[in-house]
């Protein structure tokens, strides 16, 4: 598993610990949990004079490296001295399931008004947007990101953050031929775009589904035909598929398999809503990282997949987020780093009652959050030791006023969980996890 923070008994961050110096602190009865996520221990002592070990120049080198995504959010925590990749996560965004409520009640909103009953007509005095404001959906991702960075901040001494100031010029992505883009020179060459594309495409083959496999970049209508190498023209084939295609026009090619050859068009022609969300939030973080008071590097994507690429790490968020920027160090040790795996909950809803499917309102909702000491969004354990459903189940809990609990697990949803067979391992905090 990846290293455990420490603190001291009046909450001075140390430096993070091996996970068997954790258990032995644990067992000698010198340390408690502090906090179950990310996984922390408080010292029962206080330390006057902290040992300060991996350093360059007499101090802590622990930098906060980010790589921002419209979905999914890399962090990493790296000992810029020794290469020591110290905490790797995963967080994942609810910005798309915002968009989607707002819309539903926007839809809702405009159809009561729209029926003659008595409800108030729409007001336009209040619509306000301060400078820098962002639409609900894309400020949650910036919100979720800016928690961390506080939380990390106050567990371990971080000095320093990298983050990936990746812009997609969409214009760029429509016509390659267009020159004068700088990112397109020197050793990052194609590295932004292609980086996109494999991603728009899932990194499969369009044609079979082949993965972990050499993929070739593929003209949908051919350009001996008259194709374009524009994004909507392009997609991502596997050899054989690629040669066994030529110069073919995608209909003839797939004229037996009319489902796949209408999921590839639309496939090809999706809007790019993730680059949107991505370039609309990418300065707003940049500043707000800044108001921290650290010292903030910024790294394009290109310069992250090279780093990763030379230094042989898998593709995912998390390793994304270790090699940002041009701080990386030459050796990455990541080896017994496990990422811990966030989800964004959000704190309830602010609904005072609850509608129907036409938007009318038919039942209030209760006020009361606590339930039997316990609140919806809580992550507990529950030991059941009779019943039908003997186990043990640890999970997100939602509360009922009769003390009968549901819990979501990894394995599902168990239904019906009475309060006395729960206990708190996790308060409350608007995230969900996963190791």
């Amino acid at each position: 598993m990846s290293k455990v923070f420490v603190l001291d008994t009046n909450k001075q961050p140390l430096n993070p610990i091996h996970p068997g110096r954790a258990r032995m602190l644990l067992s000698q009865g010198k340390a408690a949990v502090f906090r179950q996520y990310p996984f922390t221990l408080i010292l029962k002592q206080e330390v006057s004079r902290p040992a300060v070990v991996e350093t360059k120049h007499g101090r802590s080198l622990l930098r906060i490296k980010i790589d921002p995504g419209a979905k999914t959010t890399g962090l990493a925590v790296v000992n810029d001295a020794t290469g020591e990749v110290v905490w790797v996560a995963e967080l994942q965004h609810r910005g798309f399931q915002i968009r989607d409520a707002l819309t539903s009640r926007r839809q809702l909103r405009r159809s009561r008004r729209n029926r003659k009953t008595r409800y108030r007509k729409p007001r336009f005095l209040n619509r306000t947007r301060p400078k820098g404001w962002l639409p609900p959906s894309l400020n949650s991702r910036v919100a979720n990101i800016l928690t961390w960075v506080k939380r990390l901040s106050a567990l371990c001494r971080i000095t320093a953050i990298s983050q990936e100031l990746v812009k997609f010029d969409t214009q760029q992505m429509e016509d390659s031929e267009i020159s004068g883009v700088g990112y397109q020179q020197g050793t990052l060459a194609g590295y932004e775009i292609r980086e996109f594309f494999l991603e728009k495409w899932k990194r499969t083959c369009a044609y079979c589904g082949a993965k972990d496999t050499n993929l070739e970049i593929e003209h949908i209508n051919p350009r001996s035909k008259g194709g374009s190498n524009r994004l909507s023209n392009l997609c991502l084939a596997c050899t054989p598929c690629n040669q066994k295609k030529g110069n073919q026009d995608i209909k003839d090619f797939l004229k037996g398999k009319p489902d796949l050859l209408k999921r590839i068009l639309a496939q090809a022609k999706r809007p790019l809503a993730d680059t949107a969300a991505v370039n609309a939030t990418r300065w707003n973080l940049y500043e707000n990282l800044k108001k921290t008071g650290l010292p903030v590097e910024v790294g394009t994507g290109g310069r992250t997949k090279y780093n990763r690429t030379i230094r042989g790490l898998d593709k995912t968020h998390y390793w994304d987020a270790a090699c940002v920027g041009a701080s990386t160090p030459e050796q990455l040790v990541t080896s017994g780093t496990k990422p811990l795996l966030i989800a964004a909950k959000g704190h309830g809803t602010r609904q005072q009652c609850r509608t129907n499917k036409f938007g009318f309102p038919i039942r209030y909702c209760k006020r009361t959050k606590f339930h039997k000491g316990f609140q919806t969004g809580d992550i507990v354990k529950a030991v059941v030791t009779s019943g039908k459903k003997i186990g043990t189940y640890v999970g997100r809990v939602a509360t009922r006023a009769t003390g009968s609990f549901n819990i979501s697990t990894p394995d599902g949803l168990v239904q019906g969980i009475s309060h006395k067979y729960c206990t708190h391992i996790h308060k409350k905090d608007g995230y969900s996890y996963a190791a």
